[in-house]
């Protein structure tokens, strides 16, 4: 048996990807079908999601659990808590995808800003496509200095890092799809 360092399972979702479990993306389902029960800004998400992750931490014996099996478990303990309008509308969201803006512009190679937003802009289309609700894009001020070929920050690196925010923003309002889109840039 194999035993991941932070002993939680992984998720196997419906289409058989498997996919690290995170608590923050348990606790923002957990928060939207509270919001969607009428509990705007619900201060037990983040308990919800602590307990569901201490029991796959502590109790969960298999290295793979369910998508459907990880919904039963957290619908269970909202109903034991006594919100089951909340547990009636839970479901698990497609994970957030994640992508690193510093390995597209090792991708593009050090200075070669043009080759990087290429890359960028059909990353984005890919994503863009996806199921997701939720986007984040990484490692922004990496990614600036190795096009820069910096080590240290300057005013030059802002002017890029300012390019590529606005980049980005331009991209997803052109490319916007009919639900919602969550966009995280850090």
């Amino acid at each position: 048996m194999i035993a991941f360092a932070d002993n939680l399972p992984l998720v196997r979702l419906s289409d058989k990807r498997a996919i690290k479990y995170e608590r923050a993306w348990l606790e923002r389902a957990v928060a939207e079908a509270a919001e969607e029960a009428g509990y705007a800004r619900w201060w037990l998400a983040p308990h919800v999601a602590e307990s569901v992750t201490s029991y796959l931490e502590r109790e969960f014996e298999e290295n793979i659990i369910a998508s459907q099996c990880l919904r039963t478990l957290v619908s269970s303990v909202l109903q034991v808590i006594g919100y089951p309008e909340v547990a009636r509308g839970f479901k698990l969201p497609e994970p957030p995808v994640r992508i690193s803006l510093a390995a597209l512009a090792e991708t593009a190679g050090a200075g070669y800003e043009l080759a990087f937003f290429h890359e960028l802009d059909l990353t984005l289309r890919r994503v863009l496509s996806s199921r997701s609700s939720r986007i984040e894009l990484c490692d922004l001020a990496a990614c600036v200095k190795r096009l820069r070929r910096a080590r240290a920050w300057g005013k030059d690196c802002a002017a890029l890092r300012n390019e590529i925010v606005a980049h980005v923003r331009g991209q997803a309002a052109r490319l916007r799809r009919k639900r919602g889109l969550e966009l995280e840039l850090t």
